[in-house]
């Protein structure tokens, strides 16, 4: 399992190259993007803030969760921090399993969870000078 929080751009071919196992029949990939539209609104940044030290921990959390829920033979989930700009990479989940079917399952399961319990404060910042803290 790896589990990272970082201010460096992810590289995909390495967080997959993580979650690779030998009994694995497949590695199921999740790739996060800024996009230029937000709320109705021309998005300039977002950033992305670990606040109180503790999104690498939350995201751990997350992950035990997965593990729980699904049979995954090994995960990796790579967040990015800091002022991102449309079209970079804030997001790398990987998970490794027997079969597709899981892998699909636990990826859409976790990033829907990543979403509702979000490990770290995200800040949106508008062409119109406005921002949304969510």
């Amino acid at each position: 399992m790896y589990i990272k929080i970082t201010d460096q751009p992810i590289q995909p071919e390495e967080i997959i190259n993580l979650a690779k196992t030998r009994n694995s029949g497949c590695v199921v990939t999740y790739v996060g993007l800024i996009r230029d539209e937000s709320r109705g609104k021309k998005v300039l940044t977002v950033e992305y803030q670990d606040r109180d030290g503790k999104a690498e921990e939350r995201l751990r959390q997350l992950a035990e969760e997965i593990k729980q829920k699904f049979p995954i033979n090994n995960l990796a989930l790579c967040h990015r921090i800091g002022m991102l700009k449309v079209g970079e990479i804030n997001l790398v989940f990987a998970f490794a399993c027997g079969h597709r079917q899981e892998g699909f399952a636990a990826c859409s399961y976790a990033i829907d969870r990543f979403k509702e319990t979000l490990p770290t404060w995200k800040i949106e910042t508008y062409a119109d000078g406005s921002t949304h803290v969510g």
